[in-house]
């Protein structure tokens, strides 16, 4: 049962993130933009099951909870907190995972799952520069796909539906990208 260390703003006003004493997963990101979405995940079913929760995202020591615009935070935060504590721990079981190296398994999951080594190098380029950022504001970045020279990301967690991670943040991530990559490649997300 994982105890939470603190809970923390995130630029977006609808999200919240819970910092974990320890980990609910090895590493792996898990997103959740709908209750249907997260009915077969143990912890995300129980978030969703409090009412008024929007998304969920969660990492290693964090989850970030998205709530719908008529919720207050006030009312809503006690609740989440039952199901947050009585989360599984999946400290000790296969050695758990440190921040450093969970930095990297979001880029190399990626690139394991795609040959395409501009997609590794992007990977790569997130992983050293962006990701550690979005994961310190309660968010994720994936990417899907990179097909004639456009290349598909999703956000998750609080930049999910966070205005500035549409706008400044997406053309940071192409700047980059053309700058240190392919100056033809185009970054929409999805």
């Amino acid at each position: 049962m994982p105890k939470i260390a603190d809970i923390q703003e995130t630029p977006n006003p609808n999200a919240v993130k819970f910092i974990l004493k320890e980990p609910v997963s090895h590493g792996t990101s898990h997103s959740f933009d709908t209750a249907d979405a997260g009915q077969t995940d143990k912890l995300a079913k129980s978030l969703f099951e409090i009412g008024d929760v929007a998304s969920i995202f969660y990492m290693d020591k964090m989850i970030t909870v998205e709530k719908t615009d008529e919720a207050d935070w006030d009312e809503i935060l006690p609740l989440l907190a039952v199901p947050i504590r009585a989360a599984e721990s999946v400290a000790g079981k296969n050695g758990g995972t440190n921040g450093s190296a969970a930095k990297k398994i979001g880029g190399a999951i990626a690139a394991a799952m795609n040959d395409n080594p501009i997609i590794a190098q992007i990977n790569d380029l997130l992983d050293e520069r962006i990701r550690p950022y979005l994961a310190s504001d309660g968010g994720w970045l994936e990417v899907l796909d990179l097909e004639d020279k456009t290349l598909k990301i999703r956000y998750q967690g609080a930049c999910g539906s966070c205005p500035s991670s549409l706008t400044g943040t997406l053309m940071a991530i192409e700047n980059m990208i053309k700058d240190e990559i392919d100056p033809e490649i185009e970054v929409i997300a999805v």
